[in-house]
């Protein structure tokens, strides 16, 4: 409770109780400390809470000037000792709580003043003034000159900055502080505050060995108590989700028993994060079994889960979950549902559901711009975004990222020449390797190859991995040995153990049929023991996702999907489709190449969706890898045979396949 002598002796938390510094400083500077009584001043400070509104606390650090005035008066007041000289100077508490005030107030002068001129100033005055100057964004610069001024430092002292980095989000130099705190201290002053401030700093910068040594030091330290602490808990779950070690957060989530909202948050998005849509909706279904209550970010999190698994009626159902607990006009479940139906292939809903965000941010442009772009809406993404200046956005470079990809989608060389030349200009934004990748990347889908590899060679960074792939996939579609080898060359210096990089460089020359070399990339792979990362393709069906594999034969209806397949077979060869068998680099016969061609993972997902939904409904498959030219021209054939909508989502775009035809005209 805030008494009378608390409005002299904690002044900031009579500002933050009421909320009206001014008034509180008005009303203690009025008060006699000799005269008045307690229940005096607990009536008048009550009667202050209940009529006043917020100003500012100016007046405050007014009054608390003439409180430090009036403490160095010869005259005995509370606050106050006496100096050799007989003046009256406050003492340490008083000294501290003004420090604290100031600090609060954002008048640091007025606190550095009352540290400076104290006789010995104490640590916390000075962890006071520290925490001020993070508490209100003025950089942990501030904060080392005034640590480097400490005589003598304790662990107060040593959080304060060390609370300074982290909430800067400067979590490196967290990081080397708490090393060097260890190494100064020689592990003397860590606490568990200490502790949990260096797990979120190494969450922020992803040190997995140091979170485990951060682990074992809580372990040490509190003899394994820590687990009462929620705090410290639900700390050690973000940290080894964020730094990859699933695994870990897992078990540290079902091991201790008391788990609350934050803990499930933590784990959902870790799940999430790492691609376990499936483990992240069981975990939503556990949350609900416990009776806790989900709030916005678990809803988000389970939309990203969704989206990772293009799973879309699942996606519906945590939509109605958000609606009825009110979360709408929340703007991070509002981004998160325009994400997970772009991502889940229904771009219509993505759209109703950016135009009901109430105050759409540069997260909610971007998220509608690039599901556009994805799905080779070109024209509409840079409508968009146009509308988006209109407004007033800013763009940043993830969403330029999304117009040059739109482009890119779309074939839209000349708009994509404009925006790339213009971005720095007009939004003061340097192009980065992203957009470098994306402008290569359209240049040679063009056949403007000259362009593109001019424009590698003129780029003020080194390329990297996407540049090269871009560059290969160029070669690719216009067969130019010459630059695929060269590409490959630099991707087998950079990534020498992807087998993407391989198969492209094989498909090259299986295009123009020079099949010795062919031979020799196989080898190669052979010899360097690289393997293909084999296809996986997934499909949702009544609320539970399906994986298929090439040849997969583990699925409970593998009899009636191997029976639509010889169906669908033959239908598509009466409709003239012939199968790409030179794009399969098995040294087998034509007709295993054909058999190995039909068994294709999207092939296998798509016969299932047949099978097992209603005829006419939508079919939406997910596959991890580009999609194969065969299966492609395949589909194409398929969605005219049965009259439905087959949308793939491959891990460059969405494909429609409609009426015999795709989205993508072929320009992929």
């Amino acid at each position: 409770m805030l008494t009378a002598k608390n409005l002299i002796f904690h002044p900031e938390q009579a500002i933050a109780t009421c909320g009206r510094g001014d008034q509180v400083a008005i009303v203690t500077s009025r008060i006699s400390v000799k005269n008045e009584k307690l229940e005096n001043w607990t009536r008048e400070h009550r009667d202050l809470v209940t009529a006043t509104t917020g100003r500012d606390s100016s007046l405050a650090v007014k009054n608390a000037k003439i409180w430090q005035q009036r403490a160095t008066r010869p005259v005995a007041r509370p606050g106050c000792a006496r100096d050799e000289g007989g003046a009256r100077t406050p003492d340490p508490d008083f000294r501290n709580h003004l420090v604290n005030l100031y600090s609060k107030c954002r008048f640091f002068v007025y606190a550095r003043k009352v540290v400076d001129e104290s006789p010995e100033p104490d640590l916390v005055s000075w962890s006071a003034l520290i925490s001020g100057y993070a508490q209100h964004g003025f950089g942990f610069e501030y904060d080392e000159r005034l640590f480097d001024a400490i005589p003598e430092r304790s662990v107060v002292s040593w959080n304060a900055l060390f609370s300074s980095y982290v909430q800067g989000d400067f979590y490196k130099e967290a990081v080397d502080l708490f090393r060097e705190m260890q190494m100064h201290c020689l592990g003397k002053y860590p606490n568990m505050f200490t502790l949990s401030s260096a797990l979120k700093a190494c969450a922020g910068v992803g040190l997995k060995e140091f979170g485990r040594q951060l682990h074992c030091s809580l372990i040490k330290m509190d003899g394994g108590r820590f687990e009462s602490d929620n705090y410290v808990v639900n700390s050690l779950i973000d940290t080894y989700g964020k730094c990859g070690h699933v695994e870990d957060a897992a078990t540290i989530f079902k091991k201790y028993p008391v788990v609350d909202l934050m803990a499930f948050t933590s784990m959902i998005a870790t799940y999430a994060q790492d691609g376990q849509g499936e483990e992240a909706l069981k975990l939503y279904l556990e949350m609900q079994d416990r009776g806790v209550n989900p709030d916005s970010f678990v809803c988000s999190s389970l939309l990203n889960a969704c989206a990772n698994l293009s799973a879309y009626e699942q996606g519906k159902q945590v939509h109605v979950h958000i609606i009825k607990l009110g979360f709408m006009s929340d703007i991070f479940a509002g981004n998160s549902l325009v994400n997970m139906y772009a991502k889940c292939g229904s771009i219509d809903d993505a759209d109703r559901a950016f135009s009901e965000i109430p105050e759409r941010g540069i997260v909610s442009w971007s998220a509608m711009i690039g599901g556009l772009a994805q799905h080779g809406h070109g024209k509409g993404a840079l409508q968009l975004f146009n509308q988006m200046l209109k407004d007033g956005v800013s763009p940043n470079h993830i969403t330029l990222v999304s117009v040059l990809c739109a482009c890119n989608h779309a074939g839209l060389v000349t708009e994509a020449k404009q925006y790339f030349q213009s971005m720095e200009k007009l939004f003061g934004i340097q192009p980065m390797q992203e957009h470098y990748a994306c402008m290569i990347d359209l240049l040679g889908r063009a056949g403007k190859l000259d362009e593109a590899m001019e424009l590698v060679n003129t780029m003020p960074f080194q390329a990297n991995a996407s540049v090269w792939g871009a560059l290969l996939g160029a070669a690719r579609i216009h067969k130019n040995i010459e630059l695929g080898q060269h590409a490959a060359e630099m991707l087998f210096a950079l990534e020498p153990n992807k087998s993407g990089t391989h198969v492209l460089l094989a498909n090259i020359y299986a295009s123009v049929g020079m099949w010795e070399n062919v031979a020799m990339v196989r080898r190669f792979m052979k010899d360097s023991k690289v393997k293909k990362e084999p296809g996986m393709s997934w499909i949702e069906v009544k609320d539970k996702v399906y994986t298929f594999i090439v040849g997969d034969s583990s699925h409970a209806r593998t009899f009636e999907i191997y029976a639509k397949l010889d169906e669908l077979s033959d239908l598509l060869n009466k409709a003239g489709y012939v199968p790409m068998v030179e794009i399969d680099l098995h040294d087998v016969e034509r007709n295993e190449k054909e058999r190995l061609l039909l068994h294709h993972s999207e092939k296998l997902a798509v016969a299932f969706g047949l099978i097992a939904t209603p005829p006419g409904a939508t079919i939406r498959v997910k596959k991890n890898l580009r999609v194969c030219m065969d299966c492609h021209t395949a589909l194409k054939f398929i969605s005219k045979i049965v009259s439905r909508e087959i949308i793939v989502r491959d891990i460059n775009r969405f494909h429609h396949f409609k009426d015999g035809s795709c989205s993508c005209r072929d320009y992929w």
